[in-house]
């Protein structure tokens, strides 16, 4: 009997970034297409670090938003759940859990959310609007256009709020951010679409938060701290169109010393990189027979001076278009580009070394009968193996962001 219980119980167990699931609705027809279903991401900031759902059968979640405004639609569906009285245990509070990190107002009735997508007949982006394009998409013109707001625009607080709640299936470790603080600004991409009966309107594609630093004597810093496309609309190069968009906004201004970015996932430095490499393979000092010489001050000042780039994100985007020069099948120079960058790369360990060199004589000098010579260091034959790893995964992401610069030259 025990073991039936057990094993029944075991049935009960979900992964939460199973069954959850996201929809975007354009059109009442939305709420029943497969084709309009994405999943998190991760569900451990909402469900822990396990990630699962305990107590019930054939479970589905699902949390809708109307495509423009983002109202939203909290719901689940099971077909079975466990008995509290009989089996002495409880099924977790799933929409419980979820509501607490959503913005206020979510719909729980399917009805009263299908009457709230008319909103979106009349919903208009908030803020200013800095840039517009069309991509081709399987042969479709599509329009995308993104604006820059902040918290003075009435509404845009509780639009806001709503979009946000995305980060936590998206961005590892994400936080909310306060919205009282002046100093943040929003850019915001949006498709503009047209509905079959020839109406037009705004679908809400993904958003970017920017922090003003202060920086000494009269300048400003800008951060930019979240930054998402939402999956949807990925891989359409819809992500540089954003981030050049905020890029210009910044560029132009005296008061702007570098452009700087907090805490970049791999995802978005991959992009930042390719960004930045089109942007600077335009300078004089970052063409192809200056690259070959070696990462100089002209360069550190060009990319600043021109693109607010700071100097370590300078020498990345050096690299990056140094090897995209190199003749690889020559030895020589193939060669003096790896010396060039494992140099860089183990300047971290020489400075630990030299660190430990000065602590080691303070100690000899000090008390040579209790000084000892390890010093928790790899030998050297064991850096030169870490040091060959670490330039080979970066080579490797260098390549990529290389072929897409290929890619771009092309079209």
């Amino acid at each position: 009997m025990e073991d039936s219980i057990t094993a029944r119980l075991k049935r009960l167990v979900t992964s939460s970034n199973e069954v959850l699931e996201f929809r975007l609705i354009r059109s009442i027809d939305d709420l029943d297409s497969k084709e309009t279903v994405f999943k998190p991401e991760m569900t451990y900031q909402v469900f822990g670090d396990r990630e699962i759902i305990f107590g019930y059968q054939d479970l589905k979640v699902q949390l809708f938003y109307s495509a423009g405004c983002l109202e939203t639609y909290l719901g689940m569906t099971y077909t079975e759940k466990v008995n509290t009285e009989y089996e002495g245990v409880e099924a977790d509070e799933i929409l419980t859990k979820i509501a607490a990190k959503l913005a206020p107002d979510v719909h729980y009735s399917e009805t009263n959310f299908i009457n709230a997508l008319t909103k979106d007949d009349t919903f208009t982006p908030y803020g200013t609007l800095i840039h517009s394009f069309s991509l081709n998409d399987k042969g479709t013109t599509r329009r995308f256009v993104v604006y820059k707001a902040d918290m003075s625009y009435k509404g845009f607080k509780e639009y806001h709020q709503r979009i946000q709640t995305f980060l936590l299936w998206y961005i590892d470790a994400a936080l909310f951010i306060d919205l009282d603080d002046d100093q943040w600004q929003y850019f915001n991409i949006f498709e503009k679409y047209t509905t079959s009966i020839g109406t037009s309107r705004y679908a809400t594609i993904g958003f970017a938060t920017v922090y003003r630093y202060y920086a000494y004597p009269q300048h400003i810093r800008p951060r930019i701290a979240q930054f998402l496309i939402l999956p949807p609309f990925r891989r359409m190069g819809l992500g540089t169109h954003l981030l050049q968009a905020i890029y210009r906004e910044y560029i132009g201004r005296n008061e702007v010393k570098d452009i700087t970015v907090e805490s970049p996932s791999e995802v978005f430095q991959r992009l930042r990189n390719y960004v930045d490499a089109l942007n600077c393979s335009t300078l004089p000092s970052f063409k192809p027979e200056r690259l070959r010489k070696g990462f100089d001050n002209e360069m550190v000042t060009e990319a600043r001076d021109k693109l607010r780039i700071n100097k370590k994100q300078a020498r990345i985007v050096y690299e990056i278009l140094r090897l995209r020069a190199t003749n690889v099948a020559n030895t020589e120079e193939y060669r003096a580009y790896r010396l060039d960058v494992k140099n860089r790369l183990n300047i971290p360990f020489k400075r630990k070394q030299n660190e430990e060199a000065k602590i080691e004589r303070a100690l000899r000098n000090e008390d040579k009968r209790t000084y000892t010579n390890d010093n928790g260091l790899p030998s050297e034959e064991q850096r030169k193996e870490i040091l060959e790893k670490e330039y080979r995964l970066l080579e490797d992401e260098y390549k990529t962001v290389i072929k897409r610069l290929e890619y771009a030259t092309e079209l």
